[in-house]
């Protein structure tokens, strides 16, 4: 099942709820202190947000200030729920077919979506048209590690070099992710003329751990990279 249908399943679409009302992914307490962390002061930018979910993090970036979020997704019923704001435009699209007119915003971001997406230097090509000269583009994705391995097993490292589909079972049966080295990926961004500012692969520090049992597991691997890069 493709990224673009599997939020519009209802099994997983109950399962992924459920997670983020316990709060008991990595979402609260690591994703997202990690990339707000990395994100450009926002005041007055226009944004585009890929993969926006509900609109947690679009909502966040008009709160703090930018002028306009164009936020992207290809689920129906996610969208049906997402956040309002008067900032916010939401726009139900397949993130391999969206586009936008060349040097149309400053920032392009995406939290924990773009492992879905199947050809990543086409849109990150995509990207770097859409944004001004010195836009950024910061995102965030399931580690390659996580993602590596072609039967999932917890902790276990295998087929890191054989980059491509993956198949998983979370909530449902046969969702599917594409495997990147970390290498591919930032050479995909340099290859379309973006510089690295940050590549950072959050993890708990023991104090969370103590406070919330269920993150010891990423202290074992990490379990997101983010990266945010500069145009030019």
């Amino acid at each position: 099942m493709k990224g673009s249908e599997v939020y519009d399943d209802p099994a997983f679409l109950h399962g992924y709820r459920e997670l983020r009302r316990t709060g008991l992914g990595l979402n609260d307490e690591l994703e997202i202190p990690a990339m707000d962390a990395v994100l450009p002061p926002v005041g007055e930018l226009r944004v585009v947000d890929l993969g926006c979910g509900e609109g947690g993090l679009a909502v966040r970036l008009a709160e703090a200030g930018a002028d306009e979020v164009i936020a992207v997704d290809a689920s129906e019923q996610m969208l049906a729920a997402a956040a309002q704001h008067p900032a916010v435009r939401y726009v139900r699209s397949d993130l391999a077919a969206f586009d936008l007119a060349p040097g149309r915003v400053d920032l392009v971001v995406s939290s924990m979506a773009l492992h879905y997406v199947e050809d990543f230097s086409d849109l990150v090509a995509r990207v770097a048209r859409w944004l001004t000269p010195g836009g950024s583009f910061v995102f965030s994705v399931e580690h390659p590690v996580m993602t590596a391995p072609m039967v999932a097993a917890d902790c276990v490292l295998d087929d890191y070099a054989d980059e491509g589909l993956r198949q998983r079972s979370w909530f449902v049966d046969g969702v599917i992710k594409y495997h990147r080295t970390i290498a591919s990926t930032l050479a995909a961004l340099r290859r379309h003329g973006f510089s690295l500012d940050v590549v950072d692969e959050p993890i708990p520090a023991p104090d969370q751990v103590a406070r919330h049992p269920h993150l010891a597991i990423h202290r074992r691997r990490p379990p997101v990279l983010l990266v945010a890069s500069s145009l030019g």
